[in-house]
């Protein structure tokens, strides 16, 4: 495979094309330099030999910015569509390898990282020792436009997942619970936005989808949360309940096996609130046997015994 790749980079170097577009985005040699971790000399010999390559100026200077001239604009609007093409080329060729291996990237919220995904990865592991996932984690949004650029292979992630690009496929649902200490005004069996609305609450931060679900379950009651602390891990939100600073709404996976915590007591929301959780791919992505195996595990996984659908 790395043979194909240089066969390419004969006709297009890129490394070039990548520092090119790094020096746009940044605008700045030095500031692409330190991205990728080599001198701010060698990317400018690497724009020297790209425009020596095609034959054009691609980069001008407007102020102290680095911009595109009207080439090198016409040549990003190509290079993302280059840099796709050689990652399909290659990935495609995992198809006629014996076995299954190679590296397949994918990105997640941190909830389902630390409560779905495990025996998942583990599952992989003893069944494709060869084969390996790179596990990122972020928002749905970051993750999706990740997805969209090819920096991740596919991405499990909390809906609505934006990207005109993207392949939506529903793994399965969680339910939110509610949860507060056990021998602290513990909740009722079942509690409504009324039940939550004057207590003091540990909600995730705002720019999360599981926050906004949140947001939406207490203005259906009439009321807008006025959370005490704001939080981007589920795990922390739960170790300040138990430390008696509050209540909170978690997604129902954080509370079950591993996840559940001695001190905390989980009560049901009325009405009932839930998320789905879902695979996002590129529609144009070819589907090596790696990926396949790794997109079969996760949708097996949210058809088990015990998860909600």
């Amino acid at each position: 495979m790395q043979g194909i790749r240089n066969t390419l980079d004969k006709s297009l170097n890129l490394d070039q094309l990548k520092s090119f577009g790094l020096v746009i985005e940044t605008g700045s040699f030095s500031a692409a330099a330190d991205r990728l971790g080599i001198s701010q000399p060698a990317v400018s010999l690497q724009i020297r030999q790209l425009e020596r390559h095609l034959a054009v100026r691609l980069v001008e200077r407007v102020g102290k910015r680095a911009k595109a001239t009207p080439a090198g604009m016409e040549l990003l609007r190509h290079a993302q569509h280059i840099e796709t093409a050689v990652e399909n080329a290659v990935d495609a060729l995992a198809d006629h390898a014996s076995g299954i291996a190679g590296r397949v990237r994918l990105g997640t919220g941190a909830t389902a990282c630390l409560h779905f995904l495990p025996a998942v990865l583990r599952g992989l592991r003893e069944q494709f020792p060869e084969l390996g996932v790179v596990v990122s984690t972020g928002n749905t949004e970051d993750q999706a436009r990740k997805v969209e650029e090819n920096s991740l292979d596919l991405a499990l992630v909390t809906l609505p997942a934006a990207g005109r690009s993207l392949t939506v496929m529903p793994v399965l649902d969680d339910e939110f619970v509610a949860i507060g200490r056990a021998d602290l005004a513990p909740l009722k069996a079942r509690v409504a936005p009324a039940d939550l609305g004057a207590l003091p609450l540990v909600l995730f931060e705002p720019a999360a989808n599981t926050r906004k679900l949140v947001d939406r379950w207490f203005a259906a009651g009439g009321l807008q949360p006025q959370p005490v602390m704001e939080l981007g891990s589920v795990e922390a939100m739960k170790e300040m309940v138990a430390a008696g600073l509050g209540y909170a709404i978690v997604p129902g996976m954080s509370m079950v096996g591993r996840g559940a915590h001695p001190e905390l007591k989980t009560s049901r929301l009325n009405p009932r609130m839930h998320r789905t959780l879902a695979v996002v791919i590129r529609r144009d992505k070819p589907v090596n046997k790696a990926l396949r195996v790794v997109l079969d595990a996760i949708v097996a996984a949210g058809k088990k015994p015990g998860r909600s659908s």
